[in-house]
């Protein structure tokens, strides 16, 4: 038993002079991971432990950053799909533009970032677009009929595409539960979903979509039951930007990154004076 143990301990000795350490913050995690993510980068963007974690136990990060007096409260979102890359570093890029460049809107915006909804996927090898026990988050929120409609989805339109199984019920995951949670408490009036790699901007919801995000144009691309934008922009009147950028290994340069941050913020001072005048 003696030596057993004493091999034991020689063991972790090894392994906590010479192993691999475990990951200990956020940009431990996705630096090296994310591409044109440095760690300066990622340290800027300052991301916070949620309290939620992944179904692998993996802490789900946000960043808030809010304007005093904030009254719009938008909520951007990325790395639902794992295999979607790119769409966490632009959700990072945003990050240090709204911190750092803080514009002026007709009202105050609380901005609130997830860049990593999916990092069981992300961390991956190789990345892949479901989480730990193969559920597609996108399919996975609490549309009207789930359990019906997303069944027959995923077994007639896509012959069981086992990327696509949107899992067992609705919200049976972690991670979308995270997101469900965020939305009941954070109550955003627009939410931001990055994915990639269509090259098109769709949209769902009430309100005037935008028509353009730099490059990409409105092309909208169906509703699909337990997505985010169904579930969100149909179902409880949350007006979901999907942008779907044009490669999930590869970021957008900064230049269209940030003219796509642009027309964003652009679109919604227009949305939200739009909006005011409607309802007076």
């Amino acid at each position: 038993m003696r030596s057993c143990l004493g091999a034991l301990a020689l063991a972790l000795a090894a392994a906590g002079a010479g192993g691999a350490a475990m990951p200990s913050g956020p940009c431990d995690r996705f630096v090296g991971k994310l591409p044109n993510v440095n760690k300066a980068l990622c340290d800027q963007a300052r991301l916070v432990d949620s309290g939620a974690r992944s179904v692998q136990g993996t802490p789900l990060y946000v960043r808030d950053v809010k304007a005093p007096d904030a009254r719009l409260r938008i909520l951007v979102v990325g790395a639902i799909h794992g295999d979607e890359l790119s769409s966490a570093a632009v959700a990072l890029r945003w990050i240090k533009l709204a911190a750092e460049e803080r514009p002026e809107m007709p009202q105050p915006v609380h901005w609130r970032f997830a860049p990593v909804v999916n990092p069981d996927g992300l961390l991956a090898r190789p990345p892949r677009r479901m989480n730990a026990k193969g559920v597609d988050l996108n399919r996975n929120f609490p549309t009207p009929n789930w359990e019906r409609d997303a069944q027959v989805y995923w077994q007639q339109r896509t012959k069981k595409d086992p990327r696509r199984w949107p899992g067992p019920k609705p919200l049976s995951e972690p991670e979308t539960r995270f997101l469900h949670e965020e939305m009941q408490k954070f109550k955003p009036h627009l939410i931001v979903s990055i994915h990639a790699p269509y090259g098109v901007l769709d949209f769902d919801g009430p309100s005037v979509p935008p028509s353009r995000l730099g490059r990409l144009y409105l092309d909208q691309v169906g509703i699909f039951p337990g997505s985010l934008g169904n579930y969100g922009g149909v179902h409880k009147g949350v007006p979901v930007v999907t942008i779907e950028l044009p490669n999930a290994q590869r970021t957008p340069l900064d230049a269209e990154t940030r003219q796509m941050w642009l027309d964003l913020l652009r679109w919604t001072a227009a949305k939200i004076q739009g909006d005011a005048a409607a309802s007076r």
